[in-house]
C-alpha cells in the first residue's frame, strides 16, 4: 500500500508539471492556434471515453498491475511526444496516447488499493490517495511554473520530459508490488465471466447504478466547473484577476491538504450516504457564496474574498468525498469485479468532466444568475440522490464501522469473516 501511495504521488507530481500549461503550450508556444488547443483538450476526454469500457474487463482478466504498467508506458510515450510535437497531427495523436494512459491509471490504481485493503482500512487508504494526489499536483504545478518560459519551447519540452520520467518511475515502483489474492466466494453469477455478462451484472446492481448517477452529478456540478464555468464566472461576474483565480485554486488545494485527515476521523464512523448528502449542502452554500460575490453589491475586496472562499468550501466537500465514494464503489463490487466497477465509475466521471465545461463555460461567462441558481439546485440534488442511495445500501455498506466482526460480501450478502492478507 505504501508503494502504491508513493507511486500515485509521483504520477500526480508529474501531471502537475504540465496540466496548467497545456493550452498555452499548444496555442501560443507551438503557434498552432486556439482551435488546435481546444481539439487537444477534447481528445483527452474522447480517448478516456474510448478506452475505459475495455479497461475494466482487462483489469478483471489480467489483474490491475499489468494494465497499470501498460497505461504508464503509453502515457509516458504520449507525454514525451507531446513535448516534441510541432504539428497539429502529432499534438492530437500524442494527446490521445497521454489521455488514454491517464484514464486507465485511475481504475487500475483504485483496484490495487482495493486489493491491498480491507473494509475497515479502505476509507483511510482512499483518503490518503486523494491527499497525495492534490499535494503532488500542487507541488508539481508550483515547480513547473518556475521552470517554464513561454518564449522558449525547450522549457516546455523539459516539463513534458519530467512528466514522462515520473510515469516511468511509477512503473518501476509498481513493478515491485505484489498484490494479495482477493478472497474467493462461491456462487458467482452465471455469465459474469463474459464481458456482456459483467456489464449486465453491473447494470443489474441498483445501488451501483444509483451511485453512478450520483457520481455524474457530483463531478458535473463541481469538478466540471473548476476550470471552465466557475473561473469564467469569476472573471466576468466577480471581476477577479488571474492572480486571484490562482489564489482560489490554491485555497482549494490547501483546504484538502489541511482538512483531509481531520475530516476523515469525522466521516469514518458515520453513514456514507449522509456524508455525501452533507457535501451537497456544503456545495450549495459554496454556490450561494459565489452568487454573493458576483451578484451582490459589495466591494471588490469582499467579492474576491468570497470567491476564494467558494473554492475553499468545494475543497472541504472534496475532502469528505474521498474516503466515501471510491470505497463505496469497491464495496458494491462482487469479488473479482472491482476493476470493472472502478472503470465504470471512472467512465461516468469522464462523461461528467466532458459535459460539465460544455454547459457551464458559456453560462458562467454570460448567464451569471441562472448559472449560480442552476448549480445550486444541482448541489441540493446531490443531497436528495445521496439519501435515496442510502436506502439501497446494507447497513455495513453504508457504515463500515458497524461490521467490525463480520464481512459484507460485495454486492450485499453478509458472510462469515474472511482473512485477507493486506
Amino acid at each position: 500500500m505504501r508503494r502504491i501511495h508513493v507511486g500515485n504521488a509521483l504520477s500526480a507530481f508529474g501531471l502537475g508539471f504540465t496540466v496548467p500549461y497545456l493550452y498555452v503550450y499548444v496555442a501560443q508556444v507551438r503557434e498552432l492556434g486556439a482551435t488546435t488547443a481546444g481539439l487537444m483538450l477534447a481528445v483527452f476526454a474522447v480517448a478516456a471515453l474510448v478506452v475505459l469500457p475495455f479497461a475494466g474487463r482487462a483489469i478483471v482478466r489480467r489483474g490491475p498491475l499489468p494494465v497499470l504498467l501498460a497505461a504508464l508506458v503509453t502515457a509516458a510515450v504520449g507525454a514525451l511526444s507531446l513535448g516534441l510535437a510541432t504539428s497539429a497531427t502529432t499534438v492530437l495523436l500524442s494527446a490521445a496516447a497521454l489521455g488514454a494512459g491517464q484514464a486507465v491509471m485511475q481504475p487500475a490504481l483504485a483496484t490495487m488499493i482495493v486489493d491491498c485493503s480491507t473494509t475497515d482500512t479502505r476509507s483511510r487508504a482512499f483518503a490518503t490517495q486523494f491527499f497525495l494526489q492534490n499535494l503532488g499536483l500542487g507541488i508539481g504545478g508550483l515547480i513547473g511554473g518556475h521552470l517554464v518560459d513561454p518564449t522558449r519551447a525547450d522549457s516546455f519540452t523539459l516539463l513534458f520530459a519530467i512528466e514522462a520520467a515520473m510515469f516511468l518511475l511509477l512503473a518501476g515502483v509498481m513493478a515491485t508490488v505484489r498484490i494479495p489474492r482477493a478472497p474467493k466466494v462461491e456462487k458467482v453469477p452465471a455469465g459474469a465471466g463474459s464481458a456482456q455478462g459483467s456489464w449486465k451484472q453491473l447494470l443489474g446492481n441498483r445501488a451501483m447504478v444509483q451511485l453512478c448517477v450520483l457520481g455524474f452529478v457530483l463531478f458535473f456540478a463541481c469538478y466540471g466547473q473548476f476550470e471552465s464555468g466557475l473561473s469564467a464566472y469569476g472573471v466576468e461576474a466577480v471581476g477577479i484577476s488571474t492572480s486571484a483565480l490562482g489564489t482560489a485554486l490554491a485555497a482549494n488545494t490547501a483546504m484538502i491538504v489541511v482538512a483531509q485527515f481531520a475530516v476523515l476521523r469525522f466521516v469514518e464512523r458515520r453513514r456514507r450516504s449522509r456524508m455525501i448528502a452533507v457535501v451537497g449542502l456544503i456545495w450549495a452554500v459554496a454556490w450561494g457564496v459565489a452568487g454573493f460575490a458576483g451578484l451582490g453589491e459589495v466591494s471588490q475586496t469582499m467579492a474576491t474574498a468570497a470567491f476564494v472562499s467558494t473554492y475553499a468550501l468545494f475543497g472541504l466537500g472534496e475532502a469528505m468525498l474521498s474516503p466515501t465514494v471510491a470505497p463505496l464503489v469497491a464495496d458494491l463490487a462482487p469479488t473479482g469485479m472491482a476493476g470493472q466497477y472502478n472503470s465504470a465509475f471512472a467512465l461516468v466521471k469522464q462523461l461528467a468532466l466532458a459535459v460539465g465545461p460544455a454547459v457551464g463555460g458559456p453560462m458562467g461567462a454570460s448567464l451569471h444568475r441562472p448559472y449560480v441558481v442552476l448549480f445550486l439546485l444541482f448541489s441540493l440534488g446531490i443531497s436528495v440522490l445521496a439519501v435515496r442511495l442510502g436506502r439501497e445500501l446494507t447497513a455495513v455498506q453504508d457504515q463500515p464501522s458497524l461490521g467490525r466482526g463480520r464481512v459484507v460480501a460485495r454486492g450485499g450478502a453478509t458472510t462469515e469473516p474472511v482473512a485477507v492478507r493486506a
